[in-house]
């Protein structure tokens, strides 16, 4: 009976977790909310086979609210399916900039690779040229400051002065290969993905990085290869023209002895000649991109502390946001000093693309109500950081090991557990099971007549020790039960009786 209550449970996981699933493909919230308040556990369930789980296909199909309340739920935001792949990589891969600000506000880990070709989130979002993802993955390595594009351009005097930028951590991430040395840039310009491009090249993409031999990866242009040769391969001019002002060789030749221009003639790209084939120029001064979005870090920053919902953060100003007309201001821009609530100044850092504001820093974003350039938010004087989120207990009772002092001498015990101790298994917001916890409450008292056969007999009166004898004669009374259940000769019947006879004359209570 234990058995098939055991696999019972384990069927009625599965059925449920696979409702969890079709909820977060389908973007049915509801029946998402009702599931993990049922079982919060069901938020770590993945699918047979490619190991998807439900935070995965939220991801993909770009429900970020059903993704938010999976991360609510405890399950790991890192989890990989069969191909190492996390939710952030597929919502990139997909585009849905939504979902990676949520997984961006968890704090998600933008360095996870694959495990088929080493390509990050930021590879994935280069070779499909979504912008506004490759922005938000960004965001924590460009600054909220004024002359961020003068830093990004070597046109100020940084002497590493400024805290928040660390510029090789930046081009560490820009520039991170893939296998066969392949970069973010190397796949935006394959696939003509121009906006793309340019705000990598903006933020600092090298155009000197090649690509290497590697067995596991088919290069059909050979290796040594520039993003130059990438995209003359790909064939858009204008990726071409951009990679060119910004430095990049015409006469670089790969592993075959191949020029970019060499490479547009064996693809067949003869609209490429007459860029490829002209003299190398200086590099011209190109304006900025407009995904550029200086306040983001800032404002994420303050997402991260104080939340971004109505109820996280609990302001003293009670004025409305005049963008959404629903909750209550938390942050002001600095300049224009005008308050916003925490989640539209999200929408408007992470929706922008204009052309940059007028008589402001390149990378500034409009005030919707002034025009002037946001270069940075700030917290309102009431905002308040945001409470611990309290994990949810698991309805499942896991394996104890309790630990704790000694039951006193009087208490009756069970074979399980401590009866001054209970447990309960905490869920974190990770994936990984922490340490059991036990807290006392109440010793449990026992009704003594239940025990033994005992007469009228308060629990404190019952001895909590066992005589060595006695003991002795319960086993042999015990050993002689399985035998009579073993045996079905008289003989082994009479000498069972015979045992039980003696045990009752004693005076042992079997």
């Amino acid at each position: 009976m234990k058995l098939l209550s055991i696999m019972g449970n384990s069927f009625g996981c599965s059925a449920s977790g696979e409702r969890l699933v079709s909820a977060a493909r389908d973007g049915d919230l509801q029946e998402a909310k009702a599931l993990l308040e049922c079982n919060p556990r069901l938020a770590r369930y993945s699918t047979f086979g490619v190991r998807n789980s439900p935070l995965h296909y939220s991801a993909a199909q770009g429900h970020h609210e059903i993704v938010s309340l999976l991360l609510e739920s405890g399950v790991d935001i890192n989890l990989r399916n069969y191909r190492g792949q996390t939710a952030l990589m597929q919502a990139c891969q997909h585009g849905h900039w939504e979902v990676v600000l949520t997984l961006m506000l968890f704090n998600a880990n933008i360095h996870k690779a694959d495990y088929l070709n080493g390509g990050t989130a930021l590879h994935l979002a280069a070779l499909n040229g979504h912008s506004r993802c490759i922005r938000l993955l960004l965001a924590d390595y460009i600054p909220s400051i004024g002359d961020c594009w003068d830093v990004l351009r070597k046109r100020s005097n940084y002497d590493g002065s400024i805290s928040e930028f660390d510029e090789t951590a930046l081009h560490e991430v820009l520039n991170r290969p893939a296998d066969g040395g392949i970069t973010a840039l190397h796949m935006a310009a394959l696939n003509g993905h121009v906006e793309s491009v340019q705000l990598l090249l903006d933020l600092g993409a090298s155009v000197y990085e090649v690509t290497v031999e590697d067995g596991s990866t088919i290069d059909l242009i050979g290796a040594g290869s520039t993003a130059l040769h990438y995209g003359a391969c790909g064939g858009n001019a204008q990726c071409c023209q951009l990679l060119i002002a910004r430095g990049a060789s015409l006469t670089a030749e790969n592993a075959n002895g191949w020029t970019p221009l060499m490479v547009a003639r064996s693809w067949h790209r003869n609209e490429l000649e007459e860029i490829l084939d002209a003299e190398p120029q200086s590099q011209s001064q190109l304006n900025p991109s407009p995904y550029l979005s200086l306040p983001l870090k800032s404002i994420v920053n303050i997402a991260r502390e104080c939340g971004w919902r109505s109820n996280d953060s609990l302001p003293t100003s009670d004025d409305v946001c005049v963008v959404c007309l629903e909750r209550k201001c938390t942050v002001a821009a600095a300049g224009c000093n005008h308050e916003f609530c925490t989640r539209c100044a999200l929408y408007l850092c992470s929706t922008i693309c204009s052309s940059v504001v007028a008589q402001s820093p390149p990378g500034s974003v409009a005030c919707p109500l002034c025009r002037h350039g946001i270069v940075s938010f700030v917290k309102l004087r009431g905002t308040r950081p945001m409470p611990k989120p309290i994990a949810r207990a698991s309805l499942s009772l896991p394996f104890c090991a309790c630990s704790g002092e000694e039951p006193a001498p009087t208490s009756m015990t069970t074979p399980l557990c401590k009866p001054d101790l209970y447990c309960s298994s905490i869920s974190p917001l990770s994936s990984s099971f922490r340490t059991l916890s036990c807290q006392k409450f109440p010793s449990m008292k026992f009704n003594a007549r239940r025990c033994m056969g005992a007469g009228d007999t308060s629990p404190r009166s019952v001895p909590s020790t066992i005589d060595r004898n006695m003991r002795e004669r319960l086993v042999r009374c015990s050993r002689s039960r399985r035998f009579r259940r073993t045996t079905s000769n008289n003989e082994g019947r009479k000498s069972w009786f015979s045992s039980l006879n003696n045990c009752v004359s004693i005076g042992s209570g079997c």
